[in-house]
């Protein structure tokens, strides 16, 4: 065995290998700690370049202006109108009926056909009243003959007036039966009372009719009357004479004209409108009574209003606005439209435009056509193709 003697060596075998020194935990918490700064480090880098080139997409590429179709405000006397619905009533309508009982043994007309007044429509049997006439007659001729001997002989002195004053009181007696028998006779043979148009009919040969009993209608069309009814609050500005406009769904398109002939002096406790009657010339005779009717009374000008079409202005719950077209210029020297949004007070509707009570001025340019893709600021371009017609008519078929 060899002693080992060599200075500074130890005493352990010369073959034999030092250990690994471990690596300090430390170390690795360093490395992974910087990794992940990194990474986050990365991450939100990552996400502000992302938001900057985004932003900066967005600031450099603009959409195109909307193309809208646009309007003047304008200061005009738009004509004031009350519209109020109702229906029609013939001035002569009535079921013609027969004053008294009786049978019908001949009907003399013919359902829908113009008649004049006095025409006869129906006879009832009157044989017995015949039968009374003839005998009131034969009294008065025999009546006439006493009283023109009694008169000779008084003239005469050959008889006393007394006879003659008997005399006169049968034949005023046998005149008087006649004039009764003869009404009612003509009782028995019903009447046209004015000249109209008949309706259907509603009796037959042999019937027996009580009093009263319709036989047919007859409607003179020739003139009408619409009635209606207007608030409390309208009343004081209708007047006996004013003109009225009606418009039927029978015929679209037309408008009847008419005057105010009847105002109701009462108003009513229960819904505290007023009624109005027009009278209307129906020389056509195309307008039937029951149609619906809408009336507009033509009330005194009020003062220019501003007005823009209908459909520029949007009605929401949050209240009635309009997009008005903005001009400015841009950093570049260039001019560009924008619609700005602006909430008016509006006032009446007529023929298509609508009164703006507050809100614009005249001159003011506003999106007709286009509005609902808008947004409070967007920018415009005018559109150069037509507007719709205003009011919009769809077409009919």
């Amino acid at each position: 065995m060899n002693i080992v003697t060599e200075h500074k060596i130890s005493g352990e075998p010369i073959d034999s290998k030092a250990p690994k020194r471990p690596v300090r935990p430390v170390l690795w918490f360093i490395i992974v700690g910087t990794l992940l700064a990194a990474l986050v480090g990365g991450l939100v880098w990552f996400n502000y370049f992302r938001g900057q080139m985004i932003q900066q997409f967005f600031a450099n590429n603009k959409p195109p202006p909307t193309a809208v179709s646009a309007a003047e405000a304008k200061s005009e006397v738009v004509p004031n109108l009350l519209t109020a619905v109702g229906s029609l009533v013939a001035v002569h309508q009535v079921d013609v009926s027969a004053d008294v009982n009786g049978r019908v043994t001949e009907i003399k007309f013919e359902p829908g056909t113009r008649v004049e007044a006095g025409t006869p429509l129906v006879q009832l049997f009157d044989a017995p009243e015949q039968g009374d006439l003839a005998n009131y007659k034969a009294q008065a001729t025999v009546a006439q003959l006493s009283l023109d001997r009694a008169k000779q002989l008084a003239a005469r002195q050959f008889g006393p007036q007394a006879t003659v004053d008997t005399a006169q009181a049968a034949y005023d007696q046998a005149q008087a039966g006649i004039a009764k028998t003869e009404a009612l006779i003509s009782q028995k043979l019903v009447r046209a009372p004015f000249s109209g148009d008949l309706g259907m009919r509603k009796v037959e040969v042999g019937q027996y009719l009580t009093a009263g009993t319709a036989i047919v209608s007859l409607t003179d069309l020739s003139e009408l009357w619409a009635n209606f009814t207007v608030t409390e609050k309208d009343s004081g500005n209708l007047k006996v004479g004013q003109a009225v406009r009606l418009k039927v769904d029978a015929y679209p398109g037309r408008t009847f004209e008419g005057k105010i002939t009847t105002i109701e002096p009462q108003i009513s406790t229960d819904t505290r409108n007023i009624r109005v009657q027009a009278t209307i010339a129906n020389p056509e005779k195309i307008l039937k009574p029951g149609m619906f009717v809408t009336t507009t009374v033509v009330l005194p000008d009020k003062p220019a209003v501003i007005t823009v079409p209908e459909t520029a202005v949007d009605y929401t719950l949050y209240g009635d606005s309009v997009f008005v077209i903005a001009e400015k210029k841009e950093a570049d020297g260039k001019s560009s439209l924008s619609a700005v949004r602006t909430f008016v007070q509006t006032g009446n509707r007529v023929e298509g435009r609508v009164e703006i009570l507050k809100g614009l001025k005249a001159g003011d340019k506003v999106v007709a056509v286009g509005q609902l893709k808008l947004q409070s600021g967007a920018p415009v371009s005018i559109s150069t193709d037509p507007a719709p017609p205003i009011p919009a008519q769809p077409p009919r078929y």
